[in-house]
Formats: structure tokens, C-alpha cells, sequence
């Protein structure tokens, strides 16, 4: 058996690694058509700003490894022009020759992953304009950013590649500016847990700009400057597009193969594409989002990797399906972490799903031990089922465990209550012995049972307007005197029983403190004392992290929160 593979990285390397394991006699040909067959895609950046320091630790693998450990034919700087499905061959071009042949194959994988997006504006062909998906990519931004002495970029787009090359090029010593086209950092969250990445970029030092449509570029002597719809410009040394990317599907599409959304190839659970002998792997393929079960492009290292891995067990004869994706991802941002798994809200109300949500902000570790961090978790569940529909986490040490513990969850269909019973690892360093993750199955229980309710961030506008209502703080007097909501009252949580008397049972009673574990602690004395208790998702934390991000920043109006100490 003859495969040919057109794409490396990820999940064409996968693939014929796998394949090799499973066949000790296939002849297995990868094309590539950069310099670097299996490199680490999602590292580049970190060599941008010296965090990788030797280029050579991006490549796992090269030409000759994969020849010596387990003969593979790999081919690079050879570019796949076409495909001739019935004859079941391919057209290579040499690119460092220029030469043109053919290829035979008996069956085929295409990993051609994505493309950058380049937006049709003015000025984009700019050469002090850069992208960032190879390897070569990375060295030229490199050679620009670092060994030329540049001192300034802008970087247009607050996604994954944005975010990292940005904290990057700031950490090599650079003035950034960070222009996004949304009101916050990456579109895959909700605006409250990114109002804490927003915060903590804009802290490091960045010019972060949110709302903020590309509408352009202009080169001056030295300098490119970026057009900002409604806005004065930003003026840089170089720029960085990195406005997402598209599934790189043309040689799928001019050999007629069936392609799906956003014009990415259409595959089976097994990889296979509409003709039989052709599999398709990676960043260009559309595959079944596990939640809502619709299809959809998930640009992720890790699902390309399985999905490798798949079409070469089926290729081998053994008969694995691939499940879709939950699109667990997570994020470094300067010394702050973001995490996330599933759908957020704007795509639960998309989808006509009827969700709740939780929003906690517990420690790392128990609270005695030192160096604990506060992290703020939000997990949506579908009302009734109980499903858990997403997470998503921002904080500091251990966001990435409790993300994954989720993840797994979802993925052996764990309902938000059953989080309560999971048995996970204690030691204080670590963790407390109602682990972050327990805390969220309590919460959920309770919502469940009806022994707590919630109001939320998007609540307060209409509450403080509201004379027919209680709206209490319960945190110390010394916190409350820092900042507090205006409109709330305080009384101290301690103090709470001896001045029931001052609250009036016939109003609803709104209650908030700082995490929302106070206040949830009030809210069932006053509702075993008669009171129907409200109480505050994600605790002052929470709005004082929203404040900042948007509206102190004079990203968005105060949503009627004008009253705000």
C-alpha cells in the first residue's frame, strides 16, 4: 500500500507516524511544502520573544528522523498543485527547483491546515506587515522584531496568535499595541471572564484597544500606521495581522471534493472525505462540535493530532471513529491563565438553548497555605438536564486543572450536579478539600434544590433603579469603603443576625460581597429567617473586574450603572 500525505505538522506527522506503528511495509510520502515537515506550531511565538531560545527546539522532527526512525519519505519544499482522482495521483511542484512531477497513491491524506486571514483594506501589502503561521514566518518577525532593533508593532486581532504574539514581542522589550475589532479578547468567552484578560494585558503594558475595526494601513517614512475605523491611528514600527484564519481547502476543492462550512473539507467520523480513498485531517476540515452537534471548524492541535491518528487506523483497517470536540483550550496572558471547553452564551442563546449559569471565585489552594490566587470559573449548564454546556476559567495556578477535570466531565457526560461527588487530589499546595470543581457541583446542587438563587452582572442596571427592592453588601465595612455599588447597603455578614430587624421582609433582598461565598452564607439565614434572598454571581470581583475592563476604559457606556461608587 502506497499513501501519500500533503501537509505535516500536526496531523499529517500524526498520521504517518501512526500508520508506520501500524504497518511496517506501506510506502508513506509526506509533502510539505515549507521548509519544516513537524514543528511546534503553537511554540512559534514563544521564540518570537525569547522564551524558546534555540530555533532548533521548534522542529520534532525532520526529514531525517523520519527517515531513520521510521522510513517515511518526507519530501519538503514540495507543494501538492493538484489531485487527479481518477488516474490517483497528485501533481507536485519542487519549489526549490521549480520542477513539476507526479505522484501515485493508493490512498491519500490531506492536512493542509489553515490560512491567515487577510483582510481586503488598503495598504495590506505592506512589507513592514507580518503573518504568523510557519516557521519561516516566525524567523522573519524575529529578524524584524529582535535582531533589527525594532521598537514598536501593533497587532491586530485578539485571538490566540494576537494575544501570544503580543505578550511576546512586549516581553522582547517592545511598545505594543493591541488593536481588536470586539469589545474584549478572545471571542470564544463571555465579556466577564475576559474583562480579566483585558485588565491584565492592559497592566503589562500594552495598548489595548477593543472596538476597534481595521480599516486600513498607510506607510510614512519608517513607520505603518493602522486606520481605525472612527478612531486616530496606530503607528508602529511593523504590524502583525492576526485577524484568525481559514480552512486551507482550495487543492480539496478544485479535485471536487465535498466541502462544508466556511469552506472547509467535508469528512465522515472515520476522516474519510467524499471520495473514499482520500482522508482529510487538521485545521481544513469541519468536524461535529460535541455539544451542539453541528458541525465546525475547530482549530486545535490537539483534535488535529486525533484526527491523524484516526484516519490512519482506518486506512490500517481497524475501525475508529472520531467523536468531535469539545474545543478545550487554554491560554497563557503574561503570568495570568485563561481556559475554556464548550459553548459560551452568546452561542447558548444562538442555539435556543435554555442554560443557567454558576460564576465562583475560589483560591488555587487552601487559603492557609501561602502563594494561593483567587481565579474566577464560570460553568453554563442546560436547565432541566443538568448538561454542562461550557466552562470557562481566568486566574493564575491550577486554571488548567480544573478546566480539564470539566472537560473530561463533559466528555463522559457528567451532568453540573455530579461535580459535587467527583474525588479529586488534596494537599494544600495544590488544592482545598472542597476543590474549585466541587464548589461549582454545590453551587449547581443548591440552584437544583432551591436552596440558593442568583442574580447576576447584566441584573444590576434594572436593581438599582428599583425602589421596590433591598439591595445589601455584606462584606466589612473597610472593603465596602474601598468600592462598592451605589445603591447597596452594608451590613457585614458577621453582623447580619443581631441587625435583621433593619431589612424588610415584604422587598426581594439582593445580597453581594466579594467572591459570592458571604453572601450565599447570608442569603440562606435570611431565606431560613423568611426572606426571598438573591444572591450575586462571581461577587464584587466580578463587577469591579467589568468596570475596569469596559467602562473606566471608555470601551462601552455604563449600561445604567452610572450611579457606581
Amino acid at each position: 500500500m502506497k499513501v501519500v500525505i500533503v501537509g505535516g505538522v500536526a496531523g499529517g506527522a500524526s498520521a504517518a507516524a501512526r500508520l508506520r506503528r501500524l504497518d511496517e511495509n506501506a510506502q508513506i510520502i509526506i509533502f510539505e511544502r515549507t521548509g519544516y515537515v513537524s514543528y511546534a506550531n503553537c511554540g512559534l511565538p514563544y521564540y518570537i520573544g525569547g522564551v524558546i531560545k534555540d530555533k532548533e527546539d521548534l522542529t520534532l522532527q525532520t526529514p531525517e528522523s523520519f527517515k531513520e526512525r521510521f522510513n517515511i519519505d518526507v519530501r519538503v519544499l514540495s507543494e501538492v498543485t493538484s489531485i487527479d482522482r481518477a488516474a490517483k495521483k497528485v501533481i507536485v511542484r519542487d519549489l526549490s527547483t521549480g520542477k513539476t512531477y507526479e505522484e501515485s497513491y493508493d490512498k491519500l491524506i490531506l492536512s493542509p491546515g489553515a490560512r491567515p486571514v487577510v483582510p481586503d483594506v488598503k495598504g495590506v501589502n505592506s512589507k513592514r506587515i507580518y503573518t504568523l503561521r510557519t516557521v519561516e514566518d516566525t524567523f522573519r518577525i524575529r529578524q524584524a522584531a529582535v535582531d533589527n532593533g525594532v521598537k514598536s508593532a501593533v497587532v491586530i486581532g485578539g485571538g490566540f496568535i494576537g494575544i501570544e504574539t503580543a505578550e511576546n514581542l512586549k516581553e522582547a522589550g517592545l511598545d505594543v499595541c493591541l488593536i481588536q475589532r470586539s469589545a474584549h479578547v478572545l471571542s470564544q468567552i463571555d465579556d466577564d471572564i475576559a474583562s480579566f484578560l483585558n485588565n491584565r494585558i492592559r497592566k503589562a503594558g500594552v495598548d489595548l484597544r477593543l472596538n476597534s475595526p481595521l480599516e486600513g494601513f498607510e506607510e510614512t517614512e519608517n513607520k505603518i500606521r493602522v486606520l481605525i475605523r472612527d478612531k486616530a491611528p496606530a503607528e508602529a514600527d511593523i504590524a502583525i495581522l492576526a485577524v484568525g484564519v481559514a480552512p486551507d481547502s482550495d487543492l480539496a476543492k478544485e479535485a471536487g471534493l465535498e466541502t462544508g462550512i466556511k469552506g472547509s473539507i467535508a469528512v465522515n467520523d472515520r476522516m474519510q472525505t467524499s471520495d473514499p480513498d482520500i482522508y482529510a485531517v487538521g485545521d481544513a476540515v469541519s468536524i461535529t462540535n460535541s455539544v451542539t452537534g453541528k458541525k465546525a471548524v475547530i482549530t486545535l492541535a490537539g483534535p488535529a493530532n486525533k484526527q491523524g491518528r484516526i484516519a490512519a487506523d482506518n486506512i490500517a483497517g481497524t475501525d475508529h471513529r472520531y467523536k468531535g470536540s469539545h474545543a478545550a483550550s487554554v491560554l497563557k496572558i503574561f503570568d495570568m491563565t485563561a481556559a475554556f471547553v464548550g459553548i459560551n452564551e452568546k452561542t447558548a442563546k444562538a442555539e435556543g438553548i435554555d442554560y443557567g449559569k454558576i460564576i465562583i471565585s475560589p483560591a488555587s489552594h487552601a487559603s492557609y497555605y501561602p502563594g494561593g490566587r483567587v481565579m474566577t470559573a464560570k460553568v453554563l449548564f442546560e436547565k432541566g438536564s443538568g448538561r454542562i454546556l461550557g466552562a470557562q476559567i481566568a486566574g493564575f495556578d491550577g486554571v488548567d486543572k480544573r478546566l480539564d477535570v470539566i472537560a473530561t466531565a463533559m466528555q463522559a457526560g457528567l451532568m453540573v450536579t455530579d461535580l459535587a461527588d467527583l474525588d479529586l487530589a488534596y494537599a494544600p499546595p495544590y488544592a482545598s478539600a472542597k476543590d474549585p470543581v466541587n464548589m461549582i457541583g454545590f453551587v449547581a446542587e443548591n440552584i437544583a434544590e432551591g436552596k440558593v438563587k442568583q442574580f447576576y452582572y447584566e441584573d444590576l442596571p434594572s436593581l438599582t433603579q428599583n425602589k421596590s427592592v433591598m439591595l445589601l453588601d455584606v462584606r466589612t465595612i473597610e472593603e465596602y469603603r474601598r468600592g462598592h455599588i451605589a445603591g447597596f447597603d452594608n451590613i457585614p455578614v458577621d453582623e447580619l443576625r443581631d441587625r435583621i430587624g433593619e431589612l424588610d421582609k415584604s422587598k426581594p433582598l439582593y445580597v453581594i460581597c466579594q467572591s459570592g461565598l458571604r453572601s450565599y452564607i447570608a442569603c440562606r439565614m435570611l431565606s431560613l429567617n423568611g426572606f426571598d434572598c438573591y444572591n450575586f454571581a462571581g461577587g464584587y470581583r466580578l463587577y469591579a473586574s467589568m468596570k475596569e475592563a469596559y467602562f473606566d476604559s471608555g470601551c462601552a457606556t455604563d449600561c445604567g450603572l452610572n450611579r457606581t461608587k
